[in-house]
């Protein structure tokens, strides 16, 4: 049922993810997944003086919304196309959509454009990521997947030690125009470093079929149901209301079609590693981005004193995630992920004590670096599983949905305890953090059960 490979046993001849004939395909995809990570963060802090200057405040959650939205698609799309004609192309388009994507948010001329500038970046991202994933899995071995993926992971947390920083020193002493093209300087020659590694993924049988079948169509109407609940989140009264709505019935209608049978329900084997995934994204950065506002509002910190706690959980992150990638275990992928999903509701559970005044904010940092913990542990266990579970004529489509998971989940999660917070907030700020908590704390406890149903019954 399942194209299983067997993880070997590591021995001194086993090439490592940096030995020559792996070293520059390894360097270029980390490079890129960092630039895009990079580039999220940067646009997260630039973008206040964006829309100021270009006099569009009117369209700032669309900036974000935007690409969330076309990434959707992007990552179907790519899905499709890596089966039928192997994983190559759609990384290159998907690097030439993203990189012009930022050209044209770059040299905008006015809000309209920067946004028409960001959907095409989304849609460009989510066309290299998931080709990403599938290069992993037809050039890396079984044995060396963990290795990279733990790479990637890294590749998303550093980032966020550095990006925003950067991005504030060029904004403040610059302009906010190389925000968006400084990063295509640097990913052009991370693309082509990537190039002899890649043609060995040349050589892949074509398949008959459609690239734009009625996946693509579904994909492009949860696509509109995400920005619909991305913009309705950032609206007020009737409005919200009816945003809200309309955009979560076409991701309750859309998704089920993108995802395999059995996702909902926790289905043993791939259903419940896609359905994980959702769940641990939608945990993680759901509660995550009420902390910082917990701890200034509620705890009178600095805005670098309370982003201090999200560093030292990059930090966890990225110690699980390496630890995660060495080649030796005693234990399976379903213990790591239970363990994993456990450490996530420990952390957003005592981060969420620091409420009270009288908890050091110590606790606080040290129970969401649980959290960092928990997600570098199972962010790239999953990654390993959705290819391990795959045919290799399934592996576009079975990245695609893992990731579409993480996306549609998280802006569901975002988009409706945002709105919760704000119409709470004004009456019980307590009440209203326990709700933001909360609602992350149960999704990473449903994941605890997701966890157990990840290894196929046929094991």
């Amino acid at each position: 049922m399942f194209g299983m490979t067997t993880t070997a046993e590591p021995t001194l001849s086993t090439p490592g993810v940096l030995s020559p004939q792996y070293r520059a395909l390894t360097i270029g995809m980390v490079a890129l997944i960092t630039l895009v990570a990079f580039e999220n963060l940067a646009v997260t802090t630039a973008m206040p003086t964006v829309a100021q200057a270009l006099d569009g405040l009117y369209l700032y959650a669309l900036a974000f919304g935007g690409p969330l939205a076309s990434g959707v698609v992007g990552m179907v799309v790519s899905g499709t196309w890596s089966d039928l004609r192997g994983p190559t192309r759609p990384l290159w388009h998907g690097t030439a959509w993203f990189l012009g994507g930022l050209v044209i948010a770059g040299i905008a001329p006015s809000m309209e454009v920067l946004v028409a500038g960001r959907i095409i970046q989304g849609f460009g991202s989510g066309l290299l990521t998931v080709a990403l994933y599938v290069v992993v899995g037809q050039l890396y071995p079984a044995i060396l997947r963990p290795r990279i993926f733990a790479a990637f992971a890294t590749g998303w947390v550093v980032p966020s030690l550095v990006g925003p920083a950067i991005a504030g020193l060029i904004v403040e002493h610059t302009s906010w125009r190389i925000v968006f093209l400084a990063v295509p300087v640097l990913a052009i020659p991370a693309a082509f470093v990537m190039r002899p590694g890649l043609a060995r993924g040349d050589r892949y049988d074509v398949r008959s079929g459609r690239l734009w079948d009625k996946q693509a169509l579904w994909a492009i109407a949860a696509a509109v149901g995400v920005g619909v609940l991305n913009y309705g989140g950032q609206q007020h009264g009737v409005l919200q209301i009816a945003l809200l709505g309309v955009g979560l019935a076409a991701i309750v209608v859309f998704a089920p079609k993108l995802l395999p049978r059995g996702t909902f329900a926790f289905g043993r084997g791939l259903p419940s590693v896609i359905a994980l995934r959702g769940l641990v994204a939608a945990a993680g950065f759901g509660a995550e981005v009420f902390l910082p506002l917990m701890l200034t509002r509620e705890r009178g910190l600095s805005p670098a004193v309370a982003g201090l706690v999200l560093t030292v959980s990059a930090l966890s992150w990225t110690l699980a995630s390496w630890w995660r990638g060495r080649p030796k275990h005693r234990f399976g992928p379903s213990v790591f992920l239970q363990v994993g999903m456990i450490a996530i509701v420990l952390g957003i559970g005592i981060a969420v004590l620091t409420l009270d005044p009288h908890v050091p904010v110590v606790v606080g940092i040290l129970g969401w670096s649980l959290t960092g913990f928990g997600m570098g542990t199972v962010f790239p266990t999953l990654s390993v599983l959705v290819l391990e579970y795959s045919e290799r004529a399934e592996q576009g489509a079975n990245s695609s949905a893992l990731q579409l998971s993480d996306s549609l989940s998280t802006a569901t999660v975002l988009a409706v305890g945002g709105s919760l917070f704000a119409a709470i907030e004004p009456h019980s700020p307590v009440t209203a953090y326990l709700v933001a908590f909360g609602v992350p704390a149960v999704l990473a406890l449903l994941g605890v059960q997701a966890a157990r149903r990840t290894t196929p019954s046929s094991r």
